[in-house]
């Protein structure tokens, strides 16, 4: 199977989708015990819900489920939550903090190894590329990452989280304009809620302002678009085309955003 699928555009703005692959080979579907096969912390239906939203922007994704890999965690494996529940590299757990995996089927190292090998290192390298790329055409790209979540996971976060979630590292990963309109929008849309994350490892690595190369993590609580999260995790085309006018609106600012900083200079 392919790892990942790109789309080449000509705006500054590249969309990422490390989450809503649901690719699992056979050889490692037949070790996910009954839980796992349900695949239930996929970022339903991420890449359709961005489609179309900023015609001319990149996209990178990963055609992978996150059990067969994770393509937003450190290859090193350090956690993104020291002293906190959260899934890693391979993960052992759902979001509910239940196994996955057959008893005794679970990852080993040399398993981890090989999949940071086959698909969590061509993935990255497909992004970097077409960060490089982009950026060599405008002097700066901003990398759009694009995530979703239940809205109640007791697990890992107390109380129902946020629409909207936006993540930079406390402001690290990108030109304070960026955050700015991003935050902005959200927090104009009518009936949502927005709030806070720090980002993934994929924000936190490639975002480095102060080099032109700027990353925001956007993640939605999946009751902005799915008809009930839980199997078969349908989408809701009515949420999703009124979430679509906001998502859209954040996306032309962000582009309008990089163009002018570019012009002004201000990401050196």
């Amino acid at each position: 199977m392919a790892v990942f699928e790109v789309r080449q555009g000509s705006s500054p703005v590249i969309l990422g989708f490390p989450h809503t692959g649901t690719d699992v080979p056979a050889s490692i579907r037949e070790r996910l015990n009954d839980n796992g096969r349900v695949l239930a912390d996929t970022d339903w239906h991420i890449h359709d819900l961005y489609e179309g939203l900023l015609p001319d922007a990149t996209t990178v994704r990963a055609t992978f489920h996150r059990y067969v890999i994770d393509a937003n965690r450190d290859p090193a494996g350090v956690s993104l939550y020291p002293g906190q529940n959260t899934t890693g590299l391979v993960p052992e757990t759902d979001f509910d903090g239940q196994p996955i995996w057959k008893e005794g089927e679970g990852p080993t190292e040399a398993d981890i190894a090989e999949r940071l090998r086959v698909f969590h290192a061509p993935y990255h390298a497909a992004l970097a590329a077409e960060i490089a790329r982009v950026k060599a055409i405008h002097g700066v790209a901003v990398l759009y990452d694009c995530h979703s979540i239940r809205s109640h996971i007791p697990f890992l976060f107390e109380g129902r989280l946020p629409d909207f979630n936006i993540g930079t590292d406390t402001g690290k990963t990108c030109a304070p304009e960026i955050e700015q309109v991003t935050a902005e929008i959200a927090a104009a849309a009518e009936g949502y809620i927005n709030g806070r994350f720090k980002g993934g490892w994929t924000t936190r690595h490639y975002g480095r302002p102060e080099q032109g190369v700027h990353a925001i993590q956007m993640e939605l609580a999946q009751s902005t678009h799915l008809a009930t999260e839980a199997p078969p995790f349908a989408l809701d085309k009515a949420k999703a085309d009124r979430l679509r006018r906001p998502l859209k609106t954040i996306l032309e600012r962000i582009e309008t955003v990089a163009k002018e900083l570019k012009r002004t200079g201000s990401e050196a």
